[in-house]
């Protein structure tokens, strides 16, 4: 069993069709008898994924600033930790995961996302860092990123520490193989 942590949109006014994939990676992960760690709201697809992970019986972690608590609105059916900030949110949640999914979100999924893929690109963690879009919704994101290789801001290779996939099992079998039935 892995403990994956999920970076999903915690905006109110999303395309429910989000909503529901995030809902369908909590299930997935159950299924697979992983733990979900996220970032301890109840709102949108943060929400979502905690419930369908819960759903399926999986056990679920949420790490929340005391200044979101209210806006993200806190989820109580979580092992909730509270920490002082965003920095301590992202390094709690970091602390407690084998592997990182993140799936469509705003500039809050954006940081968190290319934190993880920068620290594994420069060796500093060796967990998988996995996207999943089914609809292309990060096409302009691997657009300015192809740019940023092309003028040598990015070297190549970072795009190996980062694996992209379009369906919610092929996801999760990235960030969480099955264990080696020979180990």
């Amino acid at each position: 069993m892995a403990t994956i942590c999920v970076y999903c949109a915690s905006s109110r006014d999303i395309d429910q069709s989000y909503v529901d994939l995030a809902y369908s990676v909590g299930t997935e992960l159950a299924r697979r008898g992983h733990a979900l760690v996220t970032g301890g709201g109840t709102v949108s697809m943060m929400g979502a994924v905690a419930r369908g992970a819960r759903a399926g019986g999986a056990h679920t972690i949420g790490v929340i600033p005391h200044a979101l608590l209210d806006v993200e609105m806190g989820d109580e059916h979580a092992e909730l930790v509270i920490v002082d900030s965003m920095r301590e949110r992202k390094k709690e949640m970091e602390r407690l995961s084998d592997g990182f999914l993140a799936l469509p979100g705003g500039i809050g999924t954006m940081e968190e996302l290319f934190e993880m893929w920068t620290s594994r690109a420069l060796a500093m963690h060796d967990k998988p860092v996995v996207v999943l879009d089914p609809d292309s919704f990060f096409a302009p994101l691997w657009t300015f990123v192809d740019a940023l290789v092309e003028k040598h801001f990015v070297r190549s290779e970072a795009f190996y520490a980062l694996t992209v996939r379009d369906t919610v099992e092929k996801a999760i079998e990235a960030v969480a193989p099955p264990a080696d039935p020979l180990r």
